[in-house]
């Protein structure tokens, strides 16, 4: 009979314990959950009052811009498009969340188009960046594609342990590959860093991977490359220049000195075509105008007008 006592009681200080546990765990998953919300509120509160008022309205940023493009050793006319717009990112899939979820990281991204032709046939070019709003580490993700009608190609950074690049082409010696490199400043993520923090871009001497568009265009390794980087400040504008001297290539990007630093110009030099074709040229992109918009839905033939307001009816 004491047996069985000793062991009923036994049995339900098990119990007891058992229960504790579960009771610690549910509180230690809640804490942590709490604790990863109130992360993710605080950060959200270091953004400014006009940051939220400006980019959190369901709506894009659309900026239109008119192109003189340097290719073959001529100057090409056409348009370029700079399209702002802050998303949910996915950290692991690395693509847009189609939900909210408390893992998601918020992003500015940025799509870069240009159209132009050369001679008989069109350029189509695209660079997509995918950029914290916290300011707090590389790009997560870069794409660019570019259709002509030679053929086409297309590159993708996804930044993990280091940077992954897949880059496929129609030229023999770029084809198909795959390979990583270590991390370093991405010239694609400072176009979306001027818009929320110029103020912290960096100067002096760099290593920096320049914009996939330029590497695909003058078949240039993906790579980082020596730089020099400074920003000239004027009365309400301000120019970040980037000088890349074994490319003998510089890029300068003009924006607005105060909120939300609007890119009304840009300009970049390098060589131009090949053999004796070859020479330095300037790239340079005017601001047509700009428009607030969530474009994704507008996409009615009505809509239209939207390109009349850009510059665009006349796009080749």
């Amino acid at each position: 009979m004491k047996k069985s006592i000793l062991l009923f009681s036994a049995l339900i200080i098990l119990v007891i314990i058992a229960c504790s546990n579960i009771k610690a765990n549910k509180v230690t998953k809640t804490s942590t959950t709490k604790e990863v919300i109130k992360e993710k509120v605080l950060s959200a509160k270091t953004l400014s009052e006009d940051f939220k008022k400006y980019w959190y309205t369901g709506k894009a940023e659309i900026s239109s811009y008119q192109l003189e493009q340097a290719r073959y050793g001529e100057i090409r006319k056409g348009t370029a498009v700079l399209i702002y717009v802050t998303e949910d990112f996915l950290p692991k899939k690395q693509v847009k969340a189609d939900r909210q979820n408390t893992s998601n990281i918020p992003v500015l991204k940025l799509n870069t188009t240009k159209k132009f032709t050369t001679g008989i046939y069109p350029y189509s070019v695209m660079q997509s960046t995918f950029y914290p709003v916290a300011d707090d580490q590389h790009a997560i993700k870069v794409s660019n594609s570019m259709q002509e009608w030679c053929g086409h190609v297309y590159a993708q950074l996804n930044n993990r342990k280091q940077f992954e690049i897949t880059s496929h082409s129609y030229f023999e010696n770029e084809a198909d590959q795959e390979f990583k490199l270590d991390k370093a400043i991405l010239e694609n993520e400072l176009w979306t860093k001027i818009r929320i923090n110029p103020n912290a871009l960096p100067q002096g001497d760099l290593k920096i991977i320049p914009s996939f568009e330029y590497c695909r265009l003058r078949h240039k390794d993906i790579k980082a490359y020596s730089a020099k980087a400074s920003i000239q400040k004027g009365t309400t504008t301000n120019t970040y220049t980037i000088e890349y001297s074994k490319l003998d290539r510089s890029v300068s990007i003009t924006f607005n000195a105060s909120f939300p630093y609007e890119i009304e110009h840009w300009e970049e030099t390098f060589k131009s075509g090949f053999g004796s074709n070859a020479k330095k040229l300037t790239t340079k992109a005017t601001k047509i105008t700009s428009i607030k918009s969530a474009y994704w839905g507008k996409n009615s033939n009505k809509d239209e007008i939207l390109r009349d307001k850009l510059g665009l009816t006349n796009q080749k």
